[in-house]
């Protein structure tokens, strides 16, 4: 197992990959370790060399006494990769662990390529942390299991993921509490917020749309703010991204780096529109839509993947439901039955909108796109609705 040392603590790490790839390092949570990033991985190692590392305090790593800071995180981060015989990497964060690449942006900048801050935050209520801090010194981690888990992960998420889920909490309740403290104190005296104009490497901020611990609007937004030419990624999840939409965040990640040549970011792009089209319109339809690819149609294919399922649909600034509806407004008025048929099936299997809202958006319809368009609109939005029904029941 390898191990770094910095003044007799152990650091836990592990780097796979292609050599001649670069380096992307990985940073967990608090309250997790490099495991987290495990669904990530395949998706990631076709384009980085990963250096996963398990934060102090956490997985196999040192877990000693006291309070711990972002500075000493950082410099743990920076033994580990002169460990590894890493110069430089991107450096991609959840929660704390975007706290220290923040930092480690900041006091190490030579040795920064890139940022990917996921799910966190420069600024923190420090009076929350020094209560947690003590409860967790007096009672251990299991005292804030339930608030901590609540906030993990979201209830669609732990309905269909059970195991995973209690995997994870057993993971937070089974940790050394020292080193859950330690980490916090860095969370509560961290003082980063007013530094960030000082980034200036590249950085992708990835919000979780379903994340209550470090959401977007106070949060990612002052890091967008702060730092010049920062990205904004938002995703389908709660606050463990990696562990909810490991697809959707690694494909945000592989856009880091500017890619060698044109062709690995044509292909770089079309894998991200994949993401977002799959997620979309659901695994079954895409297969069988990539399936019909012939000669005369891939190009018409790739391009539409990049170009609408990648730079519009993966743009930050309207959410899946959004701009669903908008599709079936814009297909009712020009009469696109075939693509309203599509956004209707697959809106309402997968949770996109429910039927009422389909009504109201052909209500609507009817008065701006005419009522002969809304009533073909709602003939075919019916016949839909009673196939998907007649299925249901046979299942």
């Amino acid at each position: 197992m390898p191990f770094a040392r910095r003044e007799d603590v152990r650091l836990y790490w592990k780097l796979d990959g292609a050599a001649d790839l670069p380096v992307l390092v990985l940073l967990n949570s608090i309250g997790t370790d490099m495991a987290s990033w495990e669904a990530c991985i395949p998706h990631l190692l076709p384009a980085f060399r990963l250096l996963r590392i398990d934060t102090r305090g956490h997985g196999a790593s040192d877990a000693p006494t006291g309070d711990y800071s972002l500075a000493m995180l950082a410099d743990d981060v920076v033994a580990v990769m002169d460990a590894a015989e890493v110069r430089t990497a991107a450096v991609a964060g959840v929660s704390l662990g975007g706290m220290i690449a923040m930092e480690l942006a900041l006091a190490h900048p030579t040795r920064v390529t890139a940022l990917a801050l996921v799910c966190t935050s420069a600024t923190m209520d420090p009076d929350v942390w020094r209560d947690r801090i003590a409860l967790v010194r007096l009672q251990g981690t299991a005292a804030i299991a339930d608030v901590v888990m609540g906030r993990f992960l979201s209830p669609r998420f732990v309905a269909t993921h059970g195991g995973m889920a209690e995997s994870i909490r057993q993971g937070l309740i089974g940790m050394v509490d020292a080193g859950y403290a330690g980490c916090g104190a860095a969370i509560r005296d961290m003082a980063l917020v007013d530094r960030l104009p000082a980034i200036a490497v590249p950085t992708l901020i990835v919000a979780g749309d379903r994340d209550t611990s470090t959401p977007f609007a106070g949060h990612g937004d002052h890091i967008a703010a702060a730092i010049t030419g920062a990205r904004v990624m938002h995703l389908d999840s709660a606050h463990l991204a990696p562990i909810e939409a490991p697809a959707a965040l690694a494909a945000s990640l592989r856009n880091i780096l500017a890619p060698a040549d044109t062709r690995f970011a044509a292909d770089t792009l079309f894998e991200a529109g994949l993401l977002n089209r799959r997620r979309v319109l659901g695994d079954p339809w895409v297969d069988a839509s990539l399936a019909k690819r012939t000669a005369f149609t891939a190009d018409f294919q790739a391009m539409i993947t990049r170009i609408a399922w990648h730079e519009i649909w993966g743009r930050p600034g309207l959410d899946d439901r959004s701009r669903r509806f908008i599709v079936l407004a814009i297909t009712v008025a020009l009469g696109r039955w075939e693509e309203f048929a599509l956004h209707v099936r697959t809106g309402l299997m997968r949770d996109g909108f429910t039927r009422d809202e389909l009504k109201e958006v052909l209500m609507q319809s009817a008065i701006y796109a005419g009522v002969p368009a809304a009533n073909t609109a709602f003939a075919k939005a019916s016949r839909i609705i009673a196939d998907l029904d007649s299925a249901n029941d046979e299942g």
